[in-house]
């Protein structure tokens, strides 16, 4: 197996979080498997950067004199809202020298700066994705997923979503066996796919402002296997079905349709993730009425069928 150079890029007001999350992924594989990485961190001028919550970090070089690596990653951090020009000038011009380009949270922000994603889709941190699509309509934004690849790309949102990516590289690179045994090693499931939302529904939505539309809200979440059609919430709110369905979307950001699809289907991975019921009773318990209707949600939403779901993030001590 070649061993693959990972250099991760560092400045002041950087994410520790970022840098450390995949950093500790890859040392775990190189430790399991001898020379399948070797890490190096780097600075503009090779010195020590203080990260966004007042650590240091000392890299190993300047970024200056460092080779040209399989993966560059890139990751994000308050340094990102206004970086150095040199940094985003070493970016555009050693970027599309790496065989693998990879962001973390913010760290898109900069490689949007030099150039690199123009025509790509990407993810970033949910509070920048706005910005990222108004600043960069070449590029392509999905606000949703936890970590999205496209091609030699990978972007992914938030901290611990870098952690998910880069387990999913190593299991790209090795196998799954070896990525299995790091997420052990550091106490994280390797189960999350990438195109997983960065939130829950409930999260996703504002909380509605009126009672009776919170109260629904609710209802929804503890009854998805209910009739949950515009009329019937519309019924419980005391609310004609059009007056409802905009006010839902006015107080939530989400139409009443597309908020159910999402609690039913997070409804059903957890089913099916924690439990040994079989697919046409979790289609039932989810209100999608039948397993083909239940397969069509999934693979929609996360581009596999629940009985594929179910084989590759279910944790083996359930199975």
């Amino acid at each position: 197996m070649a061993q693959r150079t990972v250099l991760v890029v560092l400045f002041d007001g950087v994410q520790s979080l970022d840098v450390t999350g995949p950093v500790e992924v890859f040392a775990g594989a190189e430790l399991g498997v001898p020379g399948s990485y070797r890490i190096r961190t780097a600075s503009l001028d090779g010195g020590p950067v203080r990260t966004s919550s007042g650590l240091t970090l000392v890299p190993d070089e300047p970024l200056t004199g460092a080779p040209d690596p399989h993966t560059l990653l890139v990751p994000g951090g308050s340094g990102t809202r206004s970086p150095d020009p040199r940094l985003v000038d070493w970016l555009r011009e050693h970027g599309t020298r790496a065989k693998r380009l990879v962001s973390v949270c913010t760290g898109a922000l900069l490689l949007a700066e030099a150039g690199l994603l123009d025509g790509h889709r990407v993810t970033s941190h949910w509070s920048v994705c706005e910005k990222l699509a108004r600043d960069h309509p070449a590029v392509e934004v999905d606000p949703d997923p936890i970590y999205v690849r496209d091609g030699r790309l990978a972007t992914s949102a938030g901290v611990t979503a870098g952690i998910d990516l880069a387990l999913a590289l190593v299991e790209e690179d090795i196998s799954r066996e070896a990525a299995l045994a790091i997420a052990r090693h550091l106490v994280v499931f390797l189960r999350r796919p990438g195109n997983q939302a960065q939130f829950s529904a409930q999260l996703v939505a504002q909380t509605a402002q009126r009672e009776p539309l919170r109260e629904v809200q609710q209802w929804i979440t503890e009854h998805p296997g209910d009739d949950l059609s515009v009329e019937a919430l519309a019924t419980r709110a005391s609310l004609s079905p059009r007056h409802f369905a905009r006010a839902f979307q006015t107080e939530t950001g989400m139409t009443p349709g597309r908020y159910v699809d999402r609690v039913r289907l997070e409804h059903a991975r957890r089913l099916l993730e924690d439990t040994s019921d079989g697919i046409e009773e979790i289609s039932r318990a989810c209100g999608y009425g039948t397993p083909e209707a239940m397969r069509r949600a999934f693979v929609k939403t996360l581009g596999t069928a629940p009985a594929e779901y179910r084989r590759r993030f279910r944790p083996a001590a359930t199975r």
